[in-house]
């Protein structure tokens, strides 16, 4: 248990691991009990069953408490249950030949419902909060932004009635350029919003909420786009501050092919079912007017760009942007920054903004008439790129999708398709990778099932030493497959998909399932020594070691169901361990025995035949 609990811990990409103090935990545990075990539990055994013991040797006495008769009517009843499984064993035992393969073949077909149920990172939880990202048209002013998102604050609301606490919006770019390198929002520009929704209900079906409000959202505001963000902080986190858990990049200097690219592969990507939310990040459309000085017309009135720049700087961003001015304030003692700029209500129209008049910033001490900057320049409306993204130095250009009604592993095998088919198209001297989640994702399940392969090998090594036998560790770990087929069952029945918690619970059903099986081969061992019959000594095994394996088996799945029942990333967890743990007792009590006398009857007429040479 104590090398299946190892495993347990998920390295991540080199950002730590994951489970590290579950793993730690039990690991300490199993170390406590075991010292436990041999220490604190036999002395109290000496103290505490004496009068049992006095008791069994006066004869059986009738149980005087509710206690006492519950307790001899459960032992009465299992003890016909241990006959009837007794009856049931000799039969399979007898018929092993046909037992095993079948079971062994029902195992392996069993795995098969692994590829239904499909695989994501972490499971989606319901929870009390959603973020939405909302796109107006580029170039949209703040405030209408800021109204539109009020309308779609109004949207949500009549879509979830009774369910909204509050809707925080935050629109534009912040204040400061480190906020922006820093915050994982999509937001590039005045027309961007995100939504902070928070939920009355704490386990409110966000899943569900997300479908509703996305169709209702496209259809009132056709021209706006709306994705939805990681809510709740574990998303946030397995993100790893992206926005989406695909993120398809591609990366290159040539930045408009890479654009084109990027939006016909943008294209192909909403046509894949179960992707929501395609967009490609950075935009190169934003529309900007480009103010294009006529240099030799400015210097015959002795103007320059610099003056040209500087004066409409003043005049659309503000005086302090070119020089600050301070205003003292003798009462208070406080100084004010002084800021002159031109009303934006009196820059409307092109024709205001060609109005604006341009001087030197000397006092025009020649009295000239001060140019204007219509008749300097000429100003041609274009699309500039709205944000300049890099991944290692080269410009990138990003493609956000997010998965919704179909597992992670099914909807990232078809993107990375895709990717691969549109590779050959790919600008010159540009790069295209899948990044994200899902690639994380699969980096931790190559991790886990190689480290639990690792595991038990290392287990059955160690099985080996200490019983000093290659079959018998053999015969122990036979009962694993029939655990695998528990923790596919389980998973495809409850509609639970695969995952990092549900490979987690399932080394932790192997490290039971072999304890368990242990159990039962050390004692069939055991008889087998004492009187030579491999047959006899399976089904002597299996009676006997019945209740230990049961009640091991019993414990942790009680111990398990509140958490596969929980509303928590860990449910899967749950989920496996009692699937895995229900068809592993199953297995260790009828399927090891069998291959148990299999393969031990198989080595008594050789064993004979030696000791007849021998004399």
């Amino acid at each position: 248990m104590y090398l299946y609990c190892v495993d347990a811990a998920v390295p991540v990409d080199g950002r730590g691991w994951l489970f590290m103090p579950m793993a730690e935990a039990i690991i300490f545990a199993m170390i406590a009990s075991f010292i436990l075990s041999r220490t604190l539990v036999p002395t109290m055994a000496k103290y505490m069953l004496a009068a049992q013991v006095a008791a069994h040797a006066h004869g059986p006495v009738a149980p005087k408490t509710i206690f006492g008769r519950f307790q001899k009517g459960f032992e009465r009843k299992f003890e016909a249950f241990r006959q009837r499984y007794q009856e049931l064993l000799k039969y399979l035992v007898a018929t092993r030949k046909t037992f095993i393969p079948v079971f062994v073949m029902c195992s392996l077909a069993s795995l098969g419902l692994l590829i239904f149920v499909g695989q994501d990172f972490f499971p989606e939880i319901n929870s009390d909060a959603m973020a939405i990202h909302m796109r107006a048209p580029l170039g949209t002013r703040l405030s209408e932004t800021g109204t539109v998102s009020q309308l779609v604050n109004d949207e949500i609301e009549r879509t979830l009635p009774g369910q909204v606490e509050s809707i925080v919006a935050n629109c534009g770019l912040p204040f400061s350029s480190l906020n922006q390198a820093y915050i994982p929002t999509p937001t590039v520009g005045s027309q961007d919003c995100d939504l902070t929704v928070s939920l009355k209900d704490p386990d409110s079906p966000v899943a569900e909420y997300r479908k509703m409000i996305r169709k209702n959202l496209s259809e009132k505001f056709p021209g706006t786009q709306i994705s939805f963000m990681p809510g709740d902080l574990t998303a946030k986190i397995l993100n790893f501050g992206l926005p989406a858990p695909i993120d398809v990049q591609i990366s290159g200097r040539n930045l408009a092919d890479n654009f084109r690219f990027a939006n016909r592969l943008a294209e192909r990507l909403r046509h894949v079912t179960g992707l929501t939310d395609v967009s490609v990040q950075q935009p190169m459309t934003t529309p900007t007017l480009r103010v294009n000085t006529k240099r030799t017309y400015a210097l015959g009135t002795g103007i320059t760009e610099a003056d040209v720049a500087n004066n409409m700087l003043v005049s659309l961003s503000g005086s302090s942007q070119v020089g600050q001015v301070y205003w003292l304030d003798t009462k208070t003692g406080v100084s004010h920054l002084i800021d002159i700029q031109t009303p934006a209500t009196f820059l409307q129209t092109m024709n205001d903004l060609e109005t604006t008049p341009i001087d030197k910033g000397d006092g025009n001490p020649t009295g000239q008439a001060p140019q204007i900057l219509g008749g300097l320049s000429k100003i041609v409306q274009t699309g500039t790129p709205g944000e300049v993204a890099h991944y290692n130095i080269m410009p990138v250009f990003d493609i956000y999708a997010t998965n919704e009604g179909i597992d992670l592993g099914t909807v990232s095998r078809e993107v990375s398709r895709i990717v691969d088919e549109v590779r050959p198209d790919l600008p010159r001297g540009s790069t295209l990778a899948v990044r994200g989640q899902a690639v994380t994702m699969n980096n931790a399940y190559v991790q886990l099932l190689g480290g639990l392969a690792m595991s038990i090998l290392l287990v059955y090594l160690l099985i080996v030493v200490n019983f000093q036998s290659w079959l018998d560790p053999f015969i122990i770990i036979t009962a694993l497959p029939g655990a695998l087929a528990g923790i596919a069952w389980s998973l495809f029945l409850t509609h639970t998909a695969l995952s990092v918690p549900a490979l987690t619970g399932a080394i932790m059903c192997m490290g039971t399932a072999t304890a368990n099986a242990i159990l039962v081969v050390s004692f069939a061992r055991e008889r087998l020594e004492e009187h030579g019959d491999a047959i006899a000594a399976a089904i002597e095994a299996g009676f006997e070691r019945i209740r230990p394996v049961l009640m091991t088996a019993s414990a942790m799945i009680v111990g398990m169901l509140p958490m596969s029942i929980s509303n928590s990333q860990n449910a899967p967890l749950g989920k496996a361990v009692m699937g895995g743990l229900l068809v592993a007792t199953v297995a260790t009590l009828l399927f090891v025995p069998c291959v148990f006398a299999m393969l031990h009857n198989r080595k008594k007429p050789t064993e004979t035949t030696e000791q007849g040479e021998g004399a």
